[in-house]
């Protein structure tokens, strides 16, 4: 009894945060558009993750997530160095 492997086809969300991801990794330069590009990669990703199970789904996650916590990381440092700045 062999199980039919095919190949899923790409959805629309897949792709999407796929090419999100890939935004994101260019938009964590400036946190205002960072977080939403990100966070929309990432919620988009884990739904297509669920739905449909390819590589551009798993892919959106992951630079979603890298590109959110380098996010993170220049928002705090942005805080530090202004705070550093009046103290």
């Amino acid at each position: 009894m062999e199980e039919n492997k095919t190949q899923q086809p790409a959805g629309g969300k897949s792709i999407a945060s796929f090419v999100l991801g890939i935004v994101g990794m260019i938009a964590w330069l400036i946190p205002l558009f960072g977080y939403p590009v990100t966070i929309t990669g990432l919620v988009l990703g884990c739904i297509a993750r669920k739905n449909e199970k390819n590589g551009f789904s798993l892919a959106g996650i992951i630079l979603s997530s890298i590109a959110l916590g380098l996010t993170l990381i220049n928002s705090i440092l942005g805080v530090i160095l202004a705070l550093s700045l009046y103290y």
